[in-house]
């Protein structure tokens, strides 16, 4: 659906809110409500212009999180610049009162939440994109040149599969694990889910200093977010046994904190953020797991431990 499109509040707040706490049920994904693309020729409307897009996120949502980090990897502060919105959404709606003009002027009598990640373009006054992975991408293609890229062509199939993996296979099946209520069953397959995904990446992680050999590409930010909710968020409606499981991928979480005291990792870190926003999502009961952490992000993020 294209930027002038009027969407139903329905389908903009499945699409552009994250994944809900692990005690809510999985849904079926609904496509975005705004999917304009940044590109250079006339029909996408969007040129790629310095200064004339605008990021809106809050770092204590995954999407906004790994937004946050390319951001930051690709020095992208004057080009595009970003606006932080608070952990939790202060609308009574679940949305931003921030976002809430913006909306209105992208969806004719537009009446849902105004949900973050948002792409907005200053001069139209109006949204590009809610869906992250897009937004991620153009930023990437047309504002980052003479860095890495983080999405290099000849490994864009194995960025694309671990990306997968990790909305899937960690994600979600941790989410599945812990609900509230759920069959045994479905549990035990949630968790095996897991257990291979975390296993999978342990053994991408053998060839290199990265997930994808021994350059920075978008899959190391991917698998470091769901690392980040995985042990600050979905850890809390697990038992401590999966919890002693996950933590046995030495490669996977030695990973995590060389990537933590890495500032365009670690300086968007808001633990508190994520703590409160989950807080305010979740309506389920806490599992034995709640008090074992695997790594101490704080520490990492501060520099404060030497990972030698």
């Amino acid at each position: 659906m294209s930027a002038s499109a009027a969407p139903t509040s329905a389908s903009i707040a499945a699409s552009t809110s994250a994944p809900a706490s692990a005690q809510t049920p999985v849904r079926a994904a609904v496509p975005p409500a705004f999917r304009g693309r940044i590109g250079r020729d006339a029909r996408s409307g969007h040129y790629a212009v310095p200064r004339r897009y605008r990021l809106y996120l809050s770092t204590a949502c995954p999407n906004g999180l790994r937004l946050a980090v390319a951001h930051s990897l690709l020095g992208l502060d004057e080009v595009c610049p970003a606006t932080f919105l608070p952990a939790v959404p202060d609308g009574p709606d679940g949305g931003h009162s921030a976002l809430r003009p913006l909306y209105e002027a992208s969806a004719h009598r537009y009446t849902g939440p105004a949900l973050a990640p948002v792409l907005g373009d200053d001069w139209l006054g109006r949204i590009v994109s809610t869906h992250a992975p897009d937004i991620l991408r153009d930023l990437d293609r047309w504002f980052g040149p003479g860095r890495p890229a983080l999405y290099p062509e000849d490994a864009l199939a194995d960025i694309e599969a671990v990306e997968r993996l990790c909305a899937q296979g960690v994600d979600e099946a941790a989410q599945r694990a812990g609900t509230a209520g759920a069959d045994p069953a479905e549990r035990d397959r949630a968790l095996t889910e897991l257990f291979d995904t975390l296993g999978e990446l342990e053994r991408r992680l053998d060839g290199g200093g990265h997930v994808l050999g021994d350059r920075l590409t978008a899959a190391d930010i991917a698998v470091w977010v769901s690392l980040v909710q995985l042990d600050t968020v979905h850890s809390h409606h697990l038992d401590a046994a999966a919890v002693q499981r996950i933590a046995g991928h030495p490669r996977l979480w030695a990973h995590a904190r060389r990537l933590t005291a890495c500032p365009s990792f670690g300086g968007h870190l808001d633990l508190d953020g994520i703590a409160r926003r989950h807080r305010a999502r979740c309506r389920g009961l806490e599992a034995a797991g709640a008090a074992v952490r695997i790594l101490d992000w704080a520490a990492y993020a501060s520099h404060q431990v030497d990972d030698r």
